[in-house]
């Protein structure tokens, strides 16, 4: 019994390895058109990257204005420090002791 499903396995190997090796087989006129196909498809995205690369570089130009521009506005505002430093020095002098005496009478 061991022997013949021995045959058997080898007779489904054999058939198998018949079949992997005649569908791998192709035209090669299919080839050749394959071959064709893939090249134009090479070509347009070729083309593609192109127009992208001419892209990216206006756009890295248009950055380049604007962070300029950034610049240069920043440059132009005044320094709001001393009216902070106002401002808290007015909280600490009149405000700190209300804000205490409103709290605690609302967590009454």
């Amino acid at each position: 019994m061991k022997k013949f499903w021995k045959i058997i396995l080898g007779i489904g190997a054999v058939i198998a390895g018949i079949l992997v090796l005649t569908a791998n087989k192709g035209s090669k006129k299919q080839f050749k058109k394959d071959l064709k196909d893939n090249k134009k498809k090479l070509k347009e995205i070729k083309k593609e990257g192109k127009q992208l690369k001419k892209e990216k570089k206006k756009i890295k130009e248009e950055v380049a204005k604007s962070e300029a521009k950034v610049k240069e506005t920043k440059s132009k505002v005044k320094s709001t420090e001393s009216a902070k430093k106002t401002v808290s020095d007015f909280e600490k002098k009149y405000r700190k002791n209300k804000f205490k005496k409103s709290v605690k009478k609302a967590k009454k």
